[in-house]
């Protein structure tokens, strides 16, 4: 359980930025509605878009064989494309989440936050294990070490060394093997 609210949380944080870069650079409507919409759409990423992610894929996956790097590479930019188009979809739909200014502004208000919502994915995939480790000690703090039962086990509590292990650290330490360090030791001693 901890698990999950930690990374609803993260996501929702980022989700919350990304949606008020969205509404700065685009048509989009954003205002005071990016919390909803930022809720809407982070259960939209961590339920729903694997399943739709997975669909498309399989059907782009027929005809793998057929195409080269390149047209490989596009396929799946076309597809993250369309996976994000959907869940901005949903979005406006489920929230406040507004787009205006006519015609064109219609246009770049469904295009442009797509794109912007996939380099987002982008930038918190790469950066998502240490973004959900900080939460998860800062969710650890709130709670009072409650609900960390699972995040304290044989991991984080100290064991001793075996003696191999003990013997390979010293040996990365100097360089030198046990059996090298007894024979300097006896050098130094006659």
């Amino acid at each position: 359980m901890r698990k999950w609210i930690v990374r609803f949380a993260s996501l929702l944080v980022f989700n919350i930025v990304v949606l008020l870069v969205i509404g700065f650079l685009t048509p989009a409507r954003v205002g005071w509605s990016a919390l909803w919409a930022a809720i809407v759409m982070t259960a939209l990423v961590i339920w729903i878009k694997p399943a739709v992610h997975r669909w498309f894929r399989s059907m782009a996956a027929k005809s793998a064989n057929q195409r080269t790097k390149a047209g490989e590479k596009f396929v799946e930019f076309l597809l993250g494309f369309a996976v994000a188009f959907l869940v901005w979809i949903a979005t406006v739909w489920l929230s406040g989440v507004s787009i205006g200014g006519g015609f064109f502004g219609a246009f770049w208000g469904y295009v442009l936050p797509p794109v912007i919502l996939l380099i987002g994915w982008a930038i918190y995939d790469a950066i998502d294990d240490k973004v959900e480790a900080h939460a998860g000690s800062l969710y650890d703090r709130a709670s009072g070490g409650r609900g960390s039962t699972a995040a304290v086990s044989a991991d984080s509590a100290p064991r001793i060394p075996s003696p191999e292990e003990a013997a390979g650290r010293r040996e990365l330490h100097d360089g030198l093997t046990d059996e090298q360090r007894r024979m300097l030791d006896e050098l130094g001693k006659g």
